[in-house]
């Protein structure tokens, strides 16, 4: 992983080896999309990324669907972190 990535989700980690947590998926797509995002923004015809675009969010939402479902409080705490509107 890149340092920026890392970075990124660094405060979501459970302990330190913490790939497969939750959290830390939400917070991995989370930076994804915002890259995804960002490359839209300059090459808006680029349907291949609009398509990934959309299957990453929707992968994010089914993580935060399971986060609400079993760990209210920490579903709270990401999506606040994260500043996404749910």
């Amino acid at each position: 992983m890149n340092e920026e990535l890392l970075a990124f989700i660094q405060p979501f980690m459970r302990h330190e080896n913490d790939n497969w947590s939750p959290e830390v998926q939400i917070a991995l797509l989370s930076f994804e999309v915002t890259q995804l995002q960002w490359h839209l923004e300059k090459h808006s015809k680029d349907v291949d990324a609009k398509r990934s675009l959309l299957k990453k969010v929707a992968r994010r939402r089914k993580f935060l669907k399971y986060l609400k479902n079993n760990a209210l409080e920490r579903y709270n705490l990401i999506s606040k972190k994260l500043k996404l509107k749910v």
